[in-house]
């Protein structure tokens, strides 16, 4: 249930936002706050979705209480409500961090459209945070071979910068976890880390999930919805398979890249966003460009940085190390006692034709922790990893 906070001097128009508000959506708990001091106070005690906070108000201003939120809990969306005099002072909170202004008197689609795509951010907000923490806790790039070490080099060079990256290589190398880690020792790192995967959506949904949609854009747009790009504003957006996007969708995010704007299916409106892309595939794009299924002047763009991922076969002294990470995590995961690997079992799996990469050694590990010894031998290996 969606809670929000109204920090509004005037009586009267609290309750008229209020009524708007509960009687856009039974689901939306609204709670109240009579100048910006008490509204730090509530804002502190109670965890919010949205605030919607007046500018002019005694003991402590809008742009105060914007501060003062923003350092305490920086992750809730702040739509500042401005009287007619108060317009630039409204559009200097947009610097600050503010969501959004609402000028007074508010106009009513406005001011709902405002609250929905507020809450939509906030909820891609809290999804990302949450995937944040399960990224840092359950990925490591491990390896010690030349390949590996390269590409940590090139993370620590490039991650400070906003240059954008292209990552290809095999299915099941590890592409998504370079992503991470360029995100996480980025300046961004602070803000979101919004992933798509192009090949998971279809080409006539990949526009509006790319980019939003406003109401009665097509058939199914029952409301104004934000995209990803939108999402990530202010952090990094990573393509999975860009190489399975629709030609359509690829002119529009070369004009995001371009302009840094975008717009929305069904408007002309141009967003401004600040995102840094990230963009990965399996696909030799240079071929695709030559049968006409990708475009060179996006490929120029997003491969602005390369780097590729190598198969497991190509770094086949890693997989000892790999192995003990996996037995380790497995261990954990399924509760079940910890177990080594012998050198003969960790020689014979370095011998494997790894056709899966890092994704089919995970797979295997799992098994052989489950099926085989206390001590996993290389007569396990051949029982249970046989392809």
């Amino acid at each position: 249930m969606p809670k929000i906070l109204l920090i509004e001097d005037e009586a009267a128009i609290r309750r008229v936002l209020i009524k708007i508000l509960t009687e856009e959506s039974s689901a939306y708990e609204v709670d109240e706050a009579a100048d910006g001091l008490e509204g730090v106070e509530k804002a502190k005690d109670q965890d919010y979705d949205l605030i919607l906070c007046d500018i002019k108000m005694p003991k402590m201003d809008g742009v105060e209480v914007l501060e003062a939120v923003k350092k305490i809990k920086p992750e809730i969306p702040i739509v500042m409500i401005s009287g007619h005099g108060d317009l630039d002072t409204a559009v200097n909170t947009m610097r600050l961090g503010a969501f959004d202004y609402i000028s007074k008197p508010p106009d009513l689609n406005r001011l709902l459209n405002t609250v929905r795509n507020a809450l939509d951010r906030k909820e891609l907000v809290v999804e990302n945070t949450r995937l944040k923490k399960k990224v840092g806790k359950n990925f490591e790039m491990v390896g010690e071979s030349e390949a590996i070490t390269k590409i940590k080099d090139i993370i620590e060079k490039v991650a400070p910068t906003d240059a954008r990256v292209l990552i290809t290589g095999p299915n099941g190398t590890g592409k998504e976890l370079v992503a991470h880690w360029l995100h996480q020792k980025s300046d961004r790192s602070g803000g979101p880390m919004i992933e798509v995967n192009c090949a998971a959506i279809p080409s006539e949904l990949i526009e509006s999930e790319l980019f939003g949609h406003v109401k009665g854009a097509f058939t199914s747009a029952a409301k104004d919805r934000a995209g990803k790009f939108e999402a990530a504003n202010g952090g990094t957006i990573f393509l999975d398979e860009v190489g399975d996007m629709s030609l359509s969708a690829q002119a529009k995010v070369l004009r995001a890249l371009q302009e840094s704007k975008i717009s929305r299916v069904g408007s002309d409106k141009d967003i401004k966003v600040n995102v840094r892309v990230i963009a990965a595939t399996n696909k030799d794009l240079k071929k695709e460009i030559e049968e006409n299924k990708f475009r060179e002047d996006l490929y120029h763009r997003l491969a602005v940085i390369l780097i590729k991922v190598p198969g497991l076969n190509e770094r086949r002294e890693d997989i000892p190390l790999l192995v003990n990470f996996f037995a380790d995590k497995i261990t954990e995961e399924q509760g079940v006692n910890k177990k080594t690997f012998t050198e003969d079992a960790l020689n014979l799996l370095k011998e494997y034709n790894w056709t899966g990469n890092i994704r089919e050694l995970r797979n295997v590990v799992e098994r052989l922790i489950i099926l085989g010894g206390q001590e996993v031998s290389e007569e396990d290996v051949r029982l249970f990893a046989s392809k």
